[in-house]
């Protein structure tokens, strides 16, 4: 009976040590471009524009060009409500990066991973951004602005809730909740809506290392505010956790956006500082969509 040649054997083992070495130097290589980056809060739109590209080249996933373009923005300076619509009511732009909050950070950074331009970029943000009129058209107003993080990650296709899908429906906490309505019957923001939904969240007991096992290596995160209940909102903050450990977010605290572990954030001196948290996949935008 022939021996079998040990050539295959050897070569795969060639291979997994070519894997076990060569990506993770490629990855190392990679960030550590964006340290050769200026810093994007300093650049102006025509910058931006020439570093796009590259973003695509160097990270042709979208979900890891997703996390390289977020680590870029860390140590953005924070302003809170700085987006809108440039006319009145809100004379803010519809896309910036020199400053950020926790969802303008989330938003502008899912728009410009999509995007080889800072117009390009702008349409995009419109898209993600704002909700369709009764003829399918995106045209940015105060009022078709998604202003509640509950009611995008359950309702606009490129940030959706994916939180039942973590754990089973008796280990979440279910409330149901009218949103822009307060205790008083009257509307929180000027918008002449509201909507009445049930949804599910991770109460702060089942929030670990077990559970972050479990997610998206990219993901967007919603954090849970009781306290907000009786204004008819559910969300007080949102961020990005990368690597199923790192928190990326807009800071009010600390003033500009960071990078630390999830963990460690959310329960300070050993005392989770929200409620619970929902948990939400990115989706690019489709050629689809109108």
């Amino acid at each position: 009976m022939m021996k079998k040649s040990p050539v295959p054997t050897i070569f795969i083992i060639l291979v997994m040590i070519l894997l076990i070495v060569y990506f993770p130097t490629k990855q190392k290589h990679l960030y550590g471009w964006l340290n050769s980056l200026p810093k994007p809060w300093i650049l102006n739109t025509k910058d931006i524009s020439k570093i796009l590209p590259q973003f695509h080249y160097r990270f042709p996933d979208f979900h890891e060009r997703l996390k390289a373009f977020a680590i870029w923005r860390v140590g953005t300076p924070y302003e809170i409500f700085k987006l809108g619509e440039e006319v009145e009511p809100d004379l803010d732009p519809i896309i910036r990066l020199d400053l950020s909050d926790c969802t303008a950070h989330v938003l502008t950074t899912l728009a410009f991973v999509q995007s080889s331009s800072w117009e390009e970029s702008r349409k995009n943000m419109i898209v993600i951004h704002y909700k369709p009129n009764l003829y399918g058209h995106k045209i940015p107003t105060f009022k078709t602005r998604w202003h509640y993080t509950l009611d995008r990650i359950t309702a606009n296709p490129y940030t959706v809730n994916i939180t039942e899908q973590l754990l089973p429906l008796e280990k979440l906490v279910e409330k149901k909740l009218i949103l822009n309505r307060q205790e008083d019957e009257s509307e929180f923001l000027n918008l002449g809506w509201e909507r009445e939904i049930t949804f599910r969240y991770i109460p702060n007991s089942e929030i670990n290392n077990n559970l972050l096992s479990k997610i998206p290596d990219v993901c967007g995160v919603a954090f849970v505010k009781k306290a907000y209940f009786n204004k008819g909102i559910a969300i007080g903050h949102e961020g990005m956790i990368i690597n199923q450990k790192d928190l990326i977010h807009a800071s009010s605290t600390v003033g500009k956006t960071v990078r630390l572990n999830f963990l460690d954030y959310y329960f300070r001196d050993s005392s989770p500082i929200f409620n619970g948290i929902m948990i939400y996949n990115y989706f690019p935008i489709s050629a689809s969509t109108p």
